[in-house]
């Protein structure tokens, strides 16, 4: 194991649980390929347990008070802060991203805690007025339960401690299931969480195999309540689980967000701007700008200031201080990206152009990449490429672009660059995306709602709307 790595293991039951009489399975580093642990898998006899030390635990935490529970999620968020340089590069040996953006990931996990441990104390029912002499009506706000979440591997922290610092706000324990590719990172969360004062038996982890593992925690009557992050045909998979058994599910699906630029905005810094968002995390971010859309009059402009900013990156290993784009995260990613390659490069007008710095030999390294085309007709703007390859396609008017840009089934974000008011207006109002942003890549935050609409999923995190979805409400009616 390399300095500096973390311990592996399940943690149940208020113990941690190395590999003694289990299987395991490599982690790797993406951009090595050198294994750097060996990550135990949990059993169904582990599973069972996990779930009963979730009962155990949801007993105990929900009758923490909503201040007290507040308090230990700010104290995580100060443990994580403290932590922040340890953890980035635990996040980096095992996903790839460079270790500024890492660090990045941290803190904003940081702020998630610290967001929800002050809405824990917020939450509040309301009381009705009464129709009859001496009856009393009000509405409580309940914690749902246990809860069954799943987290993805290109934000191993961030996504899962969303979940987690939303579901314990709310009152709620969990079984947790990270990515069995970045499994190190988030345990470290997890020690985070124990240090702060969360109950033992409120959290724990398990990792196995995820379709084995998703369908043994939702058949049981112990959960309540799931929610996933993932791709969308497993995320349709997830929501027949939860359906068979009439549980509530939040999904977070894949995206592939729209970035409409139009002629009246100064495009030079519009695509220097574009292309450092794009290819960070080398592109593996479901609300990543994906799909550009760039009008006649300033495509040429753009594509050049694009393809020269993007083409710049140095790409390597992200432990090393003058990278700026890490590797992929597997080589799942490096087969996928070969595959939309040359698709664009056999389809009709299409262009593709690919940055010519050398990359280290050994990891799962992919150089930027543009792809110029004259029509939708390609797979990189049909499907979700999760790296760094980006299509830009030109448009003449508001109506065409955004039927174009409406047109697959992905909803989840989306980016427009505009200086007429009526033009935002009507962006704002027709693109079918669950976030948007204008003028700016930014995203989101711990406050605002995270999610998407159509394929890209439904319920949302992050915000008051985040930790609503952990609760229930129950109308009393006292005489």
């Amino acid at each position: 194991m390399p300095a500096q790595y973390t311990a592996l293991g399940l943690y149940l039951d208020g113990e941690w649980i190395g590999s003694r009489d289990r299987d395991c399975v490599d982690v790797t580093n993406p951009a090595t390929s050198a294994v750097i642990g060996q990550l135990p898998l949990a059993t169904p006899d582990d599973v069972d347990r996990a779930l009963a030390s979730a009962q155990q635990g949801f007993e105990a935490w929900r009758t923490v008070s909503a201040w007290d529970r507040g308090a230990v999620l700010k104290r995580t968020a100060e443990l994580l802060r403290e932590r922040a340089d340890a953890i980035a590069r635990v996040i980096t040996l095992e996903e790839g991203k460079t270790l500024p953006e890492a660090r990045g990931e941290i803190l904003r996990t940081a702020d998630t805690f610290e967001w929800s441990g002050e809405e824990a104390r917020h939450r509040c029912g309301r009381l009705l007025p009464s129709g009859a002499p001496g009856v009393r009506q009000l509405v409580v706000e309940e914690p749902v339960g246990p809860v069954a979440a799943f987290g993805p591997w290109n934000f191993p922290v961030l996504s899962p401690a969303r979940k987690l610092a939303e579901l314990l706000a709310a009152g709620c324990s969990c079984v947790i299931k990270p990515a069995e590719e970045t499994p190190g990172s988030f345990l470290e969360v997890v020690r985070a969480c124990l240090d702060a004062g969360v109950t033992e038996r409120a959290v724990n982890v398990v990792f196995g195999d995820p379709p084995v593992v998703a369908e043994h925690l939702i058949a049981s009557p112990i959960i309540r309540k799931v929610s996933f992050t993932g791709s969308i045909p497993v995320g349709r998979e997830i929501a027949a689980l939860a359906g068979r058994h009439l549980k509530p599910v939040s999904l977070e699906l894949g995206g592939h967000a729209p970035v409409i630029v139009f002629d009246d905005v100064d495009v030079v810094p519009v695509a220097i701007a574009a292309a450092r968002a794009k290819f960070r995390n080398a592109g593996q971010i479901c609300v990543v700008p994906s799909r550009f859309f760039v009008h006649r009059k300033v495509h040429d402009r753009f594509v050049e200031a694009f393809t020269k900013t993007a083409f710049a990156l140095r790409v390597g290993d992200g432990l090393d201080e003058a990278t700026e784009m890490g590797p992929l995260a597997n080589a799942r990613r490096v087969v996928a990206m070969a595959a939309l390659v040359e698709d664009a490069a056999t389809a009709v007008g299409a262009t593709v152009q690919t940055s010519d710095r050398d990359v280290p030999q050994g990891g799962s390294f992919w150089r930027p990449t543009v792809v110029l085309t004259q029509s939708d007709d390609v797979c990189v703007m049909r499907e979700e490429p999760f790296g760094p390859i980006a299509p830009i396609t030109p448009f003449s008017d508001l109506r065409e672009v955004l039927t174009r840009a409406n047109a697959l089934g992905y909803g989840l974000a989306g980016y427009a660059f505009a200086r007429s008011f009526e033009t935002r207006r009507a962006v704002a109002d027709r693109l079918a995306v669950g976030m948007l942003a204008i003028n700016s890549f930014e995203i989101s935050t711990p406050e605002s709602p995270f999610g998407g609409v159509k394929d890209s999923g439904h319920g949302t995190e992050g915000g008051i709307e985040g930790l609503a979805a952990y609760l229930v409400p129950k109308y009393v009616n006292e005489r």
